[in-house]
Parts: C-alpha cells; sequence; structure tokens
C-alpha cells in the first residue's frame, strides 16, 4: 500500500507488543465480555490478543475496509466465534449493529486513524463520513478551522452513541488530544460514560509519531455522578498522574490545583490581545544580512522606514530571546484602515507589496475577505503601545515576558503571541510579577492541556482576575485600578 493510502486509511498498524499489554489492562477494567468488536481489525493484532486474554463463549467480530487484511486474518484465526468481515466503517449501522446484544457485555477494542478530516480532504480521499460540522461550530470558529477534527473523533463519539443503554467498554488507542474532544462531547450531551481513563504511550516508540497519546478506556451502562477522568503515565492503573474533567461549565486539566487555586478566577480587567497576523511571513518578515534588510526569499528590501518594526515570535518568547532578530511590515495603524494611502505616503512600500501581490491577494484566511488590499489583522493602538506583557501560545513554559521598545518603535508580536499593552515600565513590571507569581502559574497549569497545537488561549488567560490575585498578593491595589482599563 502507497504512504498516501496509508494515510488515508489509518493503516499503521498496531504492533503486537502493544496490543498484549493494552489488552492485558482492558481486561483488568473489563474481565467478562460476552461480545469483542474491532471495528478497524486491519491485520488483527487486537482481536488475536483478546482471544490469548479472554476465556469463555465469547463472540468476536472484525471488520475492515481492507479486503487482503480480512482474508488473512480468516485464514489465521480459525474460532468458530469469529466473524471476519471487510466493512467500511463510514457505511456501516452500528446503531443496528449493537441493537441485537440487549444482554450481552460488548468490549469495543481498536486502533482507529489517527489523520484528520481536512487532511483527507487535500489527499481527496473518500474515506471521510458525511460532510457536516458535527461539533456544532458557530461562526467564526466554523469558518477559521476549529471544525477540523480527527477522524477517530467521530468514529468513537459515533460507537459510544451507538452503544447507549448498554452494558459495554470502549478501549481505543488514540491521540489524548481526542480523547479529551471526545469526553467532552459526550459531557456536555448528559451521555451516561463513567470510569473513564487514560493512559499514555509512547506514539514516537511504537508509530513513529510526534504525537501525545494513549489508550482511552470508558465505560456505558450506568449514570455517572462525576464528569472526570484520571490519566496514568502508563498502560496500568498504578502510576496517576492527574484527574482531569469538567468543573461547573469549564474543561479542568488538573482538578486539584484548580480547586486549590481557583479563588482567583474573574474578571480579568485588563485586555488580551494577540499579536499580528499577515499569513506571508517571506513577504512581511524581513531579517538584517551585511546591514540590509532582506525578504524571506533573500531579496534586499528598500522601503520607507515608518512602516518596519521590531518583531519578537513566539519562538523568541518561549526560548527567552527578548531582542529582535527579525522585523515586520506594518500597513495600517488599525484594522481596516485603507491602505490605498500607502500609494502617496509610501511608494516604495506599495511598489513593494504590489511586486509580491500574487502572494498577498492569495491569502487564504478569512479575515482578509472584504478587507482593503494588502491589509493585516490584529493591529490597533494597543499594538504600538510602548510596553507590553507577553507570552507565546505555542509553549509548555508559562512564562511571562516584559517587552519594551527598540530605537523608539514598538516591538510587534506575531499572532500565536497573545499581550497586555502598558503604558509605563512600572505598570508592565507590576502585571508581569502578578502573572508569574506561584499562585497565579500553578493555576494556569490546572487549565491548559499542553497536547493542544496552542496550549494556551486567550480564553484560558484571561480567566485570571488580576484584581483577586494582586489582592491575595497584598499588592497595593489602588496601583492596580489607576490602571486598570477593562
Amino acid at each position: 500500500m502507497s504512504a498516501k493510502k496509508k494515510i488515508a486509511y489509518g493503516d499503521f498498524q498496531t504492533p503486537e507488543d502493544l496490543a498484549n499489554q493494552a489488552v492485558s489492562l482492558i481486561k483488568e477494567s473489563f474481565p467478562y465480555p460476552s461480545v469483542i468488536v474491532e471495528p478497524t481489525c486491519g491485520t488483527g493484532n487486537f482481536i488475536k490478543a483478546a482471544l490469548s486474554f479472554f476465556n469463555g463463549n465469547i463472540k468476536y467480530y472484525g471488520f475492515d475496509i481492507n479486503k487482503s487484511y480480512i482474508d488473512r486474518l480468516r485464514q489465521t484465526e480459525t474460532n468458530k466465534q469469529r466473524f471476519i468481515e471487510v466493512s467500511d466503517f463510514f457505511e456501516k449501522d452500528w446503531e443496528q449493529f449493537f441493537s441485537g446484544s440487549e444482554h450481552e457485555k460488548i468490549l469495543v477494542i481498536g486502533n482507529p486513524p489517527w489523520v484528520t478530516n481536512s487532511v483527507l480532504s487535500v489527499l481527496n480521499s473518500n474515506n471521510l463520513p458525511d460532510k457536516s460540522n458535527f461539533q456544532n461550530q458557530k461562526g467564526f470558529a466554523a469558518k477559521t478551522g476549529k471544525a477540523n477534527f480527527d477522524i477517530a473523533e467521530w468514529m468513537l463519539i459515533k460507537l459510544i452513541e451507538s452503544l447507549r443503554n448498554k452494558k459495554a467498554c470502549l478501549a481505543m488507542l488514540c491521540k489524548t488530544a481526542t480523547a479529551r474532544k471526545v469526553l467532552k462531547y459526550l459531557w456536555e450531551r448528559d451521555i451516561e460514560i463513567h470510569d473513564s481513563s487514560l493512559h499514555l504511550i509512547d506514539a514516537e516508540k511504537y508509530f513513529k509519531a510526534s504525537v501525545k497519546a494513549c489508550l482511552f478506556i470508558t465505560h456505558l451502562g450506568k449514570s455517572a455522578t462525576v464528569k472526570h477522568a484520571a490519566v496514568y503515565s502508563e498502560l496500568n492503573f498504578k502510576n496517576k498522574i492527574s484527574v482531569w474533567g469538567v468543573y461547573g461549565n469549564e474543561l479542568i486539566a488538573d482538578m486539584d490545583d484548580y480547586k486549590k487555586y481557583h479563588y482567583i478566577k474573574g474578571t480579568a480587567h485588563c485586555k488580551w490581545r494577540s499579536g499580528i497576523k499577515h499569513d506571508a511571513s517571506k513577504v512581511m518578515e524581513l531579517s538584517y544580512q551585511k546591514d540590509s534588510l532582506v525578504n524571506g526569499f533573500g531579496k534586499k528590501v528598500s522601503i520607507e522606514e515608518d512602516y518596519i518594526y521590531p518583531l519578537l515570535k513566539s519562538s523568541d518568547l518561549g526560548n527567552g530571546r527578548l531582542t529582535p532578530r527579525k522585523y515586520v511590515i506594518v500597513t495600517q495603524k488599525k484594522a481596516g484602515d485603507d491602505t490605498s494611502s500607502l500609494r502617496d505616503n509610501a511608494p516604495k512600500l506599495w511598489a513593494y507589496l504590489e511586486e509580491y501581490a500574487d502572494i498577498l491577494d492569495q491569502r487564504k484566511s478569512i479575515v482578509y475577505k472584504k478587507r482593503p488590499r494588502f491589509s493585516m489583522f490584529g493591529i490597533g493602538d494597543y499594538s504600538f503601545s510602548p510596553w507590553k506583557v507577553a507570552i507565546s501560545g505555542l509553549y509548555k513554559s508559562i512564562r511571562f515576558s516584559l517587552i519594551g521598545s527598540e530605537l523608539n518603535k514598538a516591538i510587534m508580536l506575531d499572532d500565536t503571541c497573545y499581550f497586555i499593552s502598558c503604558h509605563s515600565e512600572k505598570e508592565a513590571y507590576f502585571l508581569e510579577k502578578l502573572l508569574n507569581s506561584e499562585i497565579c502559574q500553578r493555576f494556569l497549569k490546572s487549565l491548559i492541556f499542553f497536547d493542544a497545537k496552542r496550549p494556551v488561549t486567550i480564553d484560558i488567560l484571561k480567566r485570571v482576575d488580576l484584581k483577586k490575585l494582586a489582592e491575595h498578593l497584598q499588592e497595593k491595589s489602588d496601583e492596580f485600578s489607576a490602571w486598570n482599563r477593562g
């Protein structure tokens, strides 16, 4: 099978050793199944492991879209209670399939594809569920890619919904982010699951994949008293590292620390902003080479100095590099400003932008639609403030940095950074001190899932009530109030 087809069909087979370890753990959690189903069985290593570990009169079902795998599995397994079939997961009526198992104890195991629907669309694959925004994302979220999802996420939700009112256990290898999204979806809809757990695995070792992954286990058949899931460092029930779940209406990464520090939750009081978005780094970002500014194509750039600003990127903040090494072209003072004035006010810049118009005019993000030509996003008075307190949205180090100016020009940040604009160094220092306090750090970490594509978000940052934090740390509340701009 070609590499492209392997991706399209999630064809990365579970090693026998991992399947055996997983099934051994599953047996501890669900020891007496009467039906075992592997919905995307491939070469059948989970079914083979189940045959080794479980005893009794059990019916085994294995389904896969790849006929050659099914033929091979039929030849190797002769158990009379085993039913192996060629079947497309997305075409199968799973609710009907499980409907005849009212009095059975059903175990669903396996390793569904780890690829996203957008990747499959790029590959022109038809190995997809019906096109639908099943997460019910609305407006801007749906348009900007938040409606993208792992195929496994859709599959697991489909299976669990088809198993409602059954005595069942679902145990699947998947990304930890996928397991979290599935549980959040189910908890929000009050679907009755209980005793959920995530057991971390080394995805690099087993699948050559640089992602956080786990064996995700959840049970059906009785109402949940709490919406929590335990996370274990290995394939066991001994080494618990955290408990995450829903507290109120919020998804919490570490329930214990959240309960200790949630007293600083409230209104942010200061406005969090994201940095500049331009989606054309080779055109808009510049660096010095031999005393000349060059763009990402290695071409010298000569434009009006008033439109060039020092730039710090997320990687700079994440690695503690606070002296700018790059510069960014800024075409507007505020989002929506008419850029046509650049023809007269900055003719060299206008000529440069027109030279690369084929790139700038083809930027795909919805934020540029119906806006002036060569627009930016995330630009406003706040961008030009002389002082900022900033953090990278991409790194695991939750460290806030004090950002000043360079040569009397405000330092800009890219759109993967978040910041509060400040009018003075004293104000910035005060806020940095608050945000880097142990209390604030522990509270933020209780909210952050570090395996997310962008762990730190404005939604998380604005949960910190800086006034409450200042009062708890016995800082001068009148000093905070003087700077409070809402």
